[in-house]
């Protein structure tokens, strides 16, 4: 009944719809929800220990027989300088004197950590199904170990030109993700945000760019967000925002009244809360701070000094320095469990399609 089955083939789900990675907000059980409601379920790895990332894959083994795509950053490490670190401590210490918190006290540094030879053998180890890659593609040695463990290779671009460098190196799928995605910018060959391309015009530009199936990421809360992807020539479709409501995520009660509250110019691109441009439900800090300040320290230092003050402000109830990371739908999400969305999602999908063929 779907007019292009290579998603569907290639991943053996039984709808082309991907659950998103989303740090923070979810772990294994909104995996296993959406897998046991038909789409890929995706666990993100890039915050997570090796120990903890084998206990949530043996949770999620447990839970469902699914195939299970797990999500790594690629992004090369940069140092925090004390000089960057002064400066952005600085822009914030009115914040700090507000909650009384002392800006010289200590604090873990912020994890992101990008794909490397442990968390390769730890891919061998699991052997996902899939592995999908943001900020590009780990040595092409990396590849080809996940490759021989058996698992597909699918990543982000955000440009035509970053979708063809992702196809000449391999992968199985590519994920067009539009300006309207939220989350960090899978962006790797560019740093320009403003020319960053809505899914409107960046999509059917990938497909008739490169011979894998792509996957559309960015602005689907419904099935006709998911019949439009198609229409556009892709393959299946990658969502998150929609997923936020539901009871399985890890959403704090602060985040789910801001969700509820979302309006279609509720998010913005934003360095403030990492350091690396990001789609997120706009707060204090970015209003204030940005959204894209030059004081914020490069990705993921940005996030470390906000800490502390995340955690103060959330003990009221607000999440003036909280990354809710969202994309331009967030309006269309609904306080659905994942696997009955997951299901509404695809039948009015398969009827707006059928309903357009006549």
């Amino acid at each position: 009944m779907w007019p292009d089955r290579r998603l569907i083939d290639l991943f053996k789900t039984e709808f082309p719809i991907v659950l998103a990675p989303m740090a923070g907000v979810m772990d294994a059980e909104l995996v296993i929800a959406a897998a046991q409601g038909g789409a890929l379920g995706s666990l993100p790895c890039a915050m997570l220990s090796p120990d903890k990332i084998r206990e949530q894959v043996r949770i999620i083994r447990n839970g469902v027989t699914a195939p299970v795509n797990l999500n790594f950053f690629c992004h090369t490490p940069v140092e925090l300088t004390a000089e960057a670190e002064a400066r952005w401590k600085q822009r914030l210490a009115g914040y700090y004197r507000e909650h009384g918190l002392d800006p010289a006290a200590p604090v873990n540094a912020a994890n992101r950590a990008p794909f490397d030879a442990a968390t390769c053998a730890l891919v061998e180890e699991l052997k996902p199904e899939v592995v999908s890659f943001h900020f590009g593609l780990p040595e092409q040695a990396f590849l080809d170990r996940i490759r021989a463990a058996g698992c597909l290779v699918i990543a982000s671009a955000t440009t035509v030109k970053e979708a063809v460098w992702l196809d000449q190196r391999g992968v199985d799928a590519v994920i067009a993700q539009g300006a309207e995605a939220g989350g960090h910018r899978g962006m790797f060959l560019t740093e320009k945000i403003s020319e960053q391309p809505g899914n409107l015009a960046l999509v059917p530009q990938i497909v008739d760019a490169v011979k894998v199936p792509v996957i559309v990421a960015g602005g689907i809360g419904d099935g006709r967000g998911i019949a439009a992807a198609f229409a556009l020539g892709a393959s299946g479709v990658q969502i998150g925002s929609a997923y936020l409501r539901c009871p399985e995520s890890k959403v704090t009660a602060a985040g789910r009244a801001a969700l509820a509250e979302g309006r279609d110019d509720s998010t913005v691109i934003t360095n403030v809360m990492t350091g690396r441009p990001a789609r997120g439900v706009q707060n204090r800090l970015m209003r204030e701070a940005g959204p894209i300040c030059p004081d914020a320290p490069p990705f993921p230092h940005a996030a470390t000094a906000l800490v502390p003050l995340k955690a103060a402000a959330e003990k009221q109830s607000r999440a003036d320095f909280t990354n809710l990371w969202a994309g331009q739908a967030i309006a269309m999400g609904r306080d659905l469990p994942a696997a009955e969305l997951t299901r509404d999602l695809a039948k009015s999908a398969l009827a707006r399609m059928k309903a357009l063929a006549g």
